[in-house]
């Protein structure tokens, strides 16, 4: 239960970062944005995953999500613009919230094996 709430909570993060209409942050920090885009995307790939969802689902549904929130931004948002750049950064966020959650599997896995290995006498 902990983690499908996990998963919902970085899901209505994204949704505020993306649709806030006066976006988040200022300027002043070059490339913020991008690393903002990395950060929600991969969130919630790896929220997904510990959460059980498969990770074709993640990708396929985060990819659209990517080009659908840019979309959003530049025809309906007028204080926000489209960026095909923060499409990639998404992307990105994705492929690197899928990395961490293998990483994070395999080494439950492992401690799981080590725990259960009987001590040499």
């Amino acid at each position: 239960m902990t983690a499908r709430l996990l998963f919902a909570a970085t899901v209505v993060v994204q949704l505020v970062v993306l649709y806030w209409p006066f976006g988040i942050g200022g300027p002043g920090v070059p490339g913020l944005d991008k690393v903002v885009h990395v950060a929600v995307f991969g969130a919630v790939a790896l929220a997904g995953r510990v959460a059980g969802v498969g990770v074709w689902p993640l990708v396929v549904g985060l990819g659209l999500h990517a080009v659908v929130s840019e979309v959003v931004q530049g025809a309906l948002l007028d204080r926000r613009g489209a960026d095909p750049l923060d499409v990639v950064a998404d992307l990105v966020g994705v492929a690197l919230g899928l990395a961490a959650a293998r990483l994070v599997a395999v080494r439950l896995a492992a401690r799981r094996l080590a725990g259960t290995r009987r001590p040499a006498r």
